[in-house]
């Protein structure tokens, strides 16, 4: 198992692999330099390298821990980054989560979809960890966070079958799918309100190899914890997802689906409360880190 993370040191845009205690940095371009083993650019083009690029940072960081000729970086030295910028729209699905699909219709006897609700979100709203949120107060007044684990493919595919589907996930990381509910009822179709610069916070590291499955998302608010969800309650499974989505559409390397979020919304609790001005959204999947993202 390791975690990749982009940042920022010294005036460089860089990317790296987090320690094994989180507090500092293996840097891609030291391991490469000091041992001659070739690594993308950016984790972008890394995750375009697929299986041959993880066993080449293998190696590196085997060769590391032997002689331990590349000294990490502090985590407080830094300031991260988004983790990469996907190609594309990300790939969202829709009451996935019974309990939400429940208090989205305001209905405690609502019926689960029969097939999974797909909708995209644009890559300009994409912004990384500690990165503002803007609530945009002249465009909408019901701003909602959203926590959802977000699976990450690592090959390109069309018409994957359910049973293979594991083999094309790169890895996982953290996504807030930030709503402007007043917009997503306004225009019926969600990709307006679910679009709006910052509205997706996306990070803080992306885990890839040996990672224990299900994951437990929490959500807090200013510290309180408004959302605790497994996706072992997936209505729809990744597995299903990626074959459903895969179904004579071709999925691409660095294609990101966020997989749905659990009950604790905003707009869910009563009476409801929607994100304002200084409110701190922190939300953490283990072992992925958290996305912490503040409003502004």
């Amino acid at each position: 198992m390791q975690r990749l993370i982009s940042y920022r040191h010294e005036g460089l845009s860089q990317w790296g692999v987090l320690a094994a205690d989180g507090q500092s940095i293996y840097s891609a371009y030291d391991l490469e330099e000091t041992y001659y083993i070739p690594l993308a650019e950016t984790l972008e083009e890394f995750i375009e390298t697929g299986e041959e690029g993880l066993l080449n940072l293998a190696k590196l960081l085997e060769s590391n821990g032997k002689d331990k000729s590349v000294e990490p970086i502090p985590l407080s030295e830094v300031q991260l980054d988004v983790p990469f910028h996907p190609r594309r729209n990300i790939l969202c699905v829709g009451k996935n989560y019974q309990e939400h699909v429940r208090e989205f219709d305001q209905n405690k006897n609502a019926a689960n979809p029969a097939a999974p609700i797909f909708f995209t979100k644009a890559t300009t709203s994409v912004i990384g960890p500690d990165e503002e949120i803007d609530s945009h107060p002249d465009v909408t007044s019901q701003v909602d966070y959203e926590g959802e684990l977000g699976v990450i493919i690592g090959k390109r595919g069309t018409d994957i079958a359910p049973e293979d589907a594991m083999k094309y996930v790169y890895g996982y990381t953290i996504i807030n799918d930030v709503t402007a509910r007043d917009l997503q009822k306004t225009h019926a179709q969600w990709f307006r309100g679910k679009s709006l610069d910052t509205f997706c916070p996306m990070g803080p590291t992306i885990l890839v190899g040996g990672w224990p499955a299900p994951f437990t998302i929490y959500t807090r608010v200013n510290g309180h914890l408004r959302q605790e969800g497994n996706t072992s309650d997936l209505i729809f499974s990744i597995p299903k997802l990626i074959s459903t989505l895969s179904a004579g559409m071709t999925l691409l390397p660095g294609d990101v689906i966020a997989t749905g979020t659990p009950k604790g919304v905003g707009m869910g609790l009563n009476p409801p409360e929607f994100l304002k001005k200084g409110d701190v959204v922190e939300i953490t999947i283990d072992p992925i880190g958290t996305l912490r993202n503040t409003v502004k």
